[in-house]
């Protein structure tokens, strides 16, 4: 089984899913489309790591529902004592960062503060979801401690990249100004 597999399983831990909902669920942790999806909980079916059952709508086309299984959980399990595999780092603005010299400081700026919008409505969306769990559900062995940690890391994220974007664009400005004032002269 590959990680996202796990991932899928780990959220039907927590509660029933359509693969709809599940791709939605896991986007925050990785990135998965509905053709990465699909595959991988029909071979779980198969395995019996998991169920399913039809949901009839009136206003939609039926949606199927998966259910983690007793052998799923025991899967799940396992792979907790696992290895963890190193990070993969997929950064599109470090690379552009990296080129940056090539570009002028108007599109300098863009890129930074257009990238502050975006950590700052990170921010703004994990401190809603740390003020949205209980403070006597905050500890180990509890589903709201995970929550309650992972909220706290994308936070803790959020801020240095926040910072990380405040303290070039203060750099920007002062280049600005230091080429402004050698053409005035």
């Amino acid at each position: 089984m590959n990680t996202l597999s796990y991932g899928l399983l780990g959220l039907l831990a927590r509660r029933e899913s359509s693969g709809y909902e599940l791709m939605l669920r896991i986007q925050p942790f990785w990135q998965a489309k509905h053709s990465q999806i699909y595959p991988l909980l029909a071979g779980m079916e198969e395995k019996h790591l998991l169920s399913s059952r039809w949901v009839q709508q009136s206003d939609k086309p039926d949606k199927k529902i998966y259910v983690i299984t007793e052998l799923g959980m025991q899967k799940l399990r396992e792979w907790m004592y696992m290895p963890i595999a190193p990070s993969v780092t997929k950064d599109e603005l470090s690379l552009r960062t990296f080129s940056l010299w090539l570009s002028d400081i108007g599109i300098a700026f863009d890129i930074y503060e257009e990238r502050r919008k975006i950590y700052l409505d990170k921010k703004q969306y994990f401190e809603g979801i740390l003020q949205g769990i209980p403070k006597d559900m905050c500890h180990f062995g509890n589903k709201e401690f995970s929550n309650y940690i992972l909220a706290s890391k994308g936070l803790m994220m959020a801020e240095t990249e926040l910072k990380w974007c405040d303290w070039v664009l203060d750099l920007l400005k002062q280049h600005r100004m230091q080429t402004t004032s050698v053409h005035k002269q």
